[in-house]
């Protein structure tokens, strides 16, 4: 057994986390029912899929499908993305009247399509726009919630001096931003390559006493333990590394308490997806067994046999053959409690 590691506590806004960790949003994944998991697991603070503004301002039904607010899911971040500014502060209150506990906007996101529309990461190189949309976010919010930032360190990969980065960052904090989470990669880079952890030390020190939360490379907990100890950033954010084993969050919070982390049992993976079928289910109705699909192909990294399983998530036709997967390749129950 090793010594207890001492990091303080996370504090977003007026919510303190016990462990200096976070549910990232991924888009496909965070539904409330993966977010439900993930809490049972340690998860103290998650996010929604990042959501487009113009989705949430186009009617109250569609908004509450895609927030899915729930009395059990909370502290909640609503992340949204968009081109303008005012469609942004309008969605911002919507995300506030639906019961979200904290406002967070995307410049990060790398995918094309959303590049091609100006929104997500295209703001990493439309500093202006990324400034005038913070500034009217925090207008509407009016101080009745907290807004975060989700960046990366620039636009393009051999940006020497990111000068959007830090005109962003310093005017989300003048405007009352009370974190900002800094995926470590260009935008261009998307997902390859090492991610920056010294950057994110510069980001760190040069911010002092803000809260900054890193991501990037943050796989597995001890990723998780070492990217707190080598930047001194003041959380870490769980996005890849979390899909297909939430228990991330519980064996993260084993390290930091100086014990070995504890994989999950075959027993404990069964419960614990048989778990996220029913919630699948109670949110989606027949709809279920389709989203479980891509989540039981995830949870395959976990098993002993995983290329086995994840072939038997592939060819159930539409994920309709759960239960039969569960009693073929996961053995007893353990009765995990609700």
């Amino acid at each position: 057994m090793s010594d207890t590691l001492s990091f303080p506590p996370l504090r977003i806004g007026p919510f303190e986390l016990a462990a200096p960790a976070v549910l990232a949003p991924l888009a496909g994944y965070t539904d409330l029912s993966f977010r439900r998991i993930c809490r049972l697991m340690g998860a103290g603070y998650c996010s929604t899929e990042v959501t487009l503004d113009t989705s949430i301002n186009l009617s109250p039904k569609l908004r509450l499908k895609l927030i899915q607010p729930a009395a059990d899911d909370h502290p909640l971040a609503g992340q949204i993305m968009g081109c303008k500014a005012e469609t942004m502060a309008i969605a911002a209150g919507h995300l506030l009247a639906l019961g979200c506990d904290v406002v967070d906007l995307n410049f990060a996101c790398p995918v094309r399509k959303v590049l091609r529309r100006k929104r997500g990461g295209h703001l990493m190189r439309d500093p202006d726009g990324a400034v005038a949309t913070i500034r009217a976010v925090a207008a509407a919010v009016g101080g009745q919630a907290p807004i975060t930032v989700k960046l990366r360190k620039s636009f393009d990969q051999d940006d020497a001096d990111l000068s959007a980065f830090w005109q962003i960052a310093e005017a989300a904090f003048d405007a009352g931003a009370v974190a900002i989470n800094v995926h470590a990669r260009s935008v261009e880079a998307r997902y390859s390559g090492p991610a920056d952890w010294e950057f994110l030390a510069r980001v760190k020190q040069h911010f002092g006493h803000k809260v900054i939360i890193g991501s990037g490379d943050v796989l597995s907990p001890h990723h998780a333990v070492d990217l707190l100890r080598l930047t001194g950033v003041d959380g870490v954010a769980f996005a890849r590394g979390a899909l297909g084993n939430p228990w991330i969050f519980r064996q993260f919070e084993q390290l930091l308490a100086g014990r070995q982390e504890a994989a999950p049992t075959l027993a404990e993976q069964r419960d614990v997806i048989a778990r996220h079928y029913a919630l699948c289910v109670e949110q989606y109705g027949s709809r279920g067994a389709r989203m479980m699909h891509r989540f039981g192909i995830k949870y395959a990294r976990c098993h002993p046999n995983p290329k086995l399983v994840r072939h038997a998530f592939i060819d159930s036709p539409a994920g309709v053959d759960v239960e039969g997967i569960l009693n073929r390749y996961y053995g007893p129950s353990e009765a995990m409690p609700v």
